[in-house]
């Protein structure tokens, strides 16, 4: 019950004005009783006044006891009291109730005691002959010769018991209905007081569960009302501060979601807080498996973690550059501390270098492969021209034989050239396509009759097996017939005498697929990935012939298609080269 604070505010106030009227209560019973007696002792000291100016002469003449009795009586009848005359010496001399010869003396009696001296003199206690309790009043009885004897007067005290009974009644059922009004009274003015609480109760649960929006009209002008407007004033402001925070979260979160640099952030301990999914993913990790784990669990490559050891005891931003030699992963580490937040905590970023390192291992590649087809040309044409200079030019066969080859080398050099520059135009955009629909069969069998004659020269089988109901492929015909010239020239050369090149097609959903396999010497696992590279050659020595310019070619004709081109090789097994490409609509 006193878990609410309507019942905290009621009971209190109800036992107290509980307290209070029955306090009061009692001390009024109790003043009225008094007044009562009071005013009943006044009253008995009145007419026994009166009652001894009337047997004054009777006491004084000696009168016998019957007419003091009769006296008595008759002032009992007239009064409704008890009244009693005693000599001076204490015996009774008159009683109205009572026989008095057999009462006791009433010398030791208090009020009549206090008589014998002269005074006015009261009592109350228990009457022996009446058997309950009695006032008693007594007053002297004097003529001019002094004291002759004493008058005086009782009442049993039933009667003002009575009285006071009544009054005590009615003075309880006041206090009992100004209790209860009291009590109605308190319970509403508290139900008035919880109310305004337990709305703001509700309001404040409704916000604790995200209702930014609750709020609450005041009823009242006093602190309750004060306070539902600070309340409102309060959710509003903390309403724009989620708002706020919502906003700057998502903008970080929209930044580290699409961050290409890892980035962890750790306590102070080396535990997991936050990773964005470039982390994840440089990691090989799920958020849920990361956070709360330790770094140390997390990335286990041990010149990371003294990086981290080194920023920890040194509280200095650390960097360095890491080759995790995991799949060639090459990174750049950055671990910072975090000074500027409440908990001291670290923050790491990861830069994946392992992209720029393979550009730049194939910028080395290319610059060396150009300047190796550079070289052996114009090695060649310097050697000729330098023979030719040292007298070859007397011989009219042997100059026209060195001009001859010098021409040939010239034609290497202007076919390396011309297919830079094509490759050029292609990467850049400036060879525009003339796409239209084209029967797969004229995109596949011009280019294989052509070399089918090479293919025969060098004891090769060359076949196109094509099924009847493929679709027409939307394609600039002149661009793919370079494509699989390249590709069938490529599978001749590279198959030893008494090998098959198969050319082939198949439709896949809405594309085309195209396939050149050879039965030839395969292509090295480490080197598929980068053949369709410029001036790369799976040949080490080179001794192949060609650019090395083709395949590159080909790929980006293939990707300006909107298609697709791969390889899939076994060395000593042959290989198939794939071209994948649009239908046409």
């Amino acid at each position: 019950m006193f878990r609410h604070i309507r019942w905290r505010i009621a009971i209190p106030h109800v036992l107290l004005i509980v307290l209070v009227m029955s306090a009061l209560a009692g001390s009024l019973s109790s003043l009225s009783r008094q007044a009562l007696q009071s005013d009943l002792r006044r009253q008995l000291a009145s007419e026994a006044r009166l009652l001894a100016d009337w047997s004054a002469p009777l006491v004084a003449s000696h009168a016998d006891g019957d007419a003091l009795d009769r006296l008595a009586r008759r002032a009992a009848d007239l009064t409704g009291r008890r009244v009693t005359f005693i000599a001076p010496d204490g015996t009774v001399i008159g009683e109205s109730h009572a026989d008095r010869t057999q009462m006791d003396n009433h010398a030791d009696r208090p009020e009549v005691s206090q008589a014998l001296r002269g005074t006015e003199g009261s009592d109350i206690r228990l009457s022996h002959t009446q058997g309950r309790p009695m006032m008693y009043v007594a007053v002297p009885i004097r003529m001019d010769s002094g004291l002759i004897g004493i008058a005086r007067v009782s009442l049993s005290l039933a009667q003002v018991d009575a009285r006071v009974a009544s009054l005590q009644q009615a003075i309880f059922t006041a206090a009992g209905v100004a209790t209860l009004l009291a009590t109605l009274i308190s319970l509403f003015i508290a139900e008035r007081i919880a109310r305004p609480v337990r709305e703001l109760t509700a309001v404040a649960d409704r916000l604790s569960k995200g209702d930014l929006n609750a709020r609450l009209t005041p009823s009242t002008r006093d602190e309750v009302g004060r306070l539902t407007l600070s309340f409102n004033r309060m959710a509003r402001r903390l309403q724009e501060q989620v708002a706020s925070l919502s906003r700057e979260r998502s903008r970080l979160a929209g930044i580290l979601e699409h961050m290409a640099d890892a980035v962890i952030i750790t306590d102070r301990d080396g535990q997991v807080q936050l990773l964005n999914p470039a982390a994840t993913r440089l990691l090989a990790l799920q958020p849920p498996q990361a956070l709360g784990h330790s770094f140390r669990q997390l990335v286990r490559h041990p010149r990371l973690l003294e990086l981290w050891r080194r920023a920890a005891s040194c509280r200095e931003e650390q960097t360095a550059t890491i080759d995790t030699g995991a799949h060639g992963t090459y990174l750049h580490a950055i671990v910072t501390p975090l000074e500027q937040t409440d908990e001291q905590g670290y923050l790491v970023m990861l830069h994946d270098l392992t992209r720029l390192r393979q550009l730049e291992a194939v910028r080395r590649d290319l610059v060396s492969n150009i300047s190796h087809e550079l070289r052996t040309p114009l090695a060649s044409l310097k050697a000729l021209t330098d023979t030719l200079r040292d007298g070859a030019l007397e011989d009219p066969e042997a100059a026209r034989r060195f001009l001859d080859r010098m021409e040939v080398e010239v034609d290497a050099l202007i076919q390396l050239v011309q297919e830079l520059l094509e490759l050029a135009r292609i990467e850049s955009g400036k060879a525009p396509l003339n796409l239209r629909a084209t029967p797969v069969e004229s995109a596949i069998i011009p280019p294989v009759e052509r070399l089918r004659a090479q293919a025969e020269r060098a004891g090769l089988t060359l076949t196109a097996e094509l099924p009847d109901g493929l679709p027409e492929v939307l394609v600039d015909t002149e661009r793919i017939h370079q494509v699989m010239t390249n590709l069938v020239h490529n599978a001749i050369k590279f198959t030893p005498h008494g090998g098959r090149v198969t050319v082939s097609a198949e439709a896949r959903g809405d594309r085309v697929v195209i396939a050149v396999a050879d039965t030839g010497v395969g292509i090295a696992p480490e080197d598929q990935p980068r053949i369709f590279e410029r001036f790369y050659k799976a040949d080490r020595a080179r001794s192949s012939g060609g650019t090395g310019l083709g395949l590159a070619i080909a790929r980006h004709i293939v990707q300006a298609h909107n298609g697709h081109i791969w390889v899939e090789s076994q060395q000593g097994k042959g290989s198939t080269f794939y071209v994948s490409i649009p239908a046409a609509p």
